[in-house]
């Protein structure tokens, strides 16, 4: 009887997905995947993905054809890299970005994506971190230079 339960338990736990694991992007880090899709469809509470992001999305060149490697993403309280500088997220070498370190969103913060030679902002704030609830659906993809 012990050892039939000790091997449900041990199935249980190998089985078990969606652990709300650490995970931030960094800069030259390759472990992510599935660039412009919805990362949090999986990566979420009960989901298939490890860890439970607050914020995440890919970031494109210029053109919106390819992805920009190591990046930077940082949320702001006023428009325009204005205010408190809140957060910083690394972009990947394969675009990505990621974060399951807690986001206070508050009334909003305004993200700038900052490339090699530039920068873009959003002129509106966000309350949440699922950047493709609208880039890529209902406005352009996220970009830089």
């Amino acid at each position: 009887m012990f050892s039939s339960l000790f091997v449900s338990i041990l199935l249980l736990s190998s089985c078990n997905k969606g652990k709300n694991e650490t995970k931030i992007s960094s800069h030259g880090s390759s472990e992510s995947h599935n660039m412009g899709q919805d990362c949090m469809s999986c990566h979420v509470k009960k989901g298939k993905g490890e860890g439970w992001f607050n914020v995440a999305g890919t970031v494109y060149n210029n053109t919106n054809v390819a992805t920009f490697a190591n990046a930077t993403v940082k949320l702001y309280t006023g428009p325009g890299a204005t205010g408190t500088l809140k957060y910083t997220i690394e972009v990947d070498s394969k675009g990505n970005f990621y974060t399951t370190e807690a986001i206070d969103f508050g009334s909003g913060l305004y993200p700038v994506i900052e490339g090699s030679t530039g920068f873009n902002h959003m002129s509106t704030s966000i309350t949440t971190g699922n950047c493709i609830s609208c880039h890529g659906s209902s406005t352009g993809k996220l970009w830089t230079e």
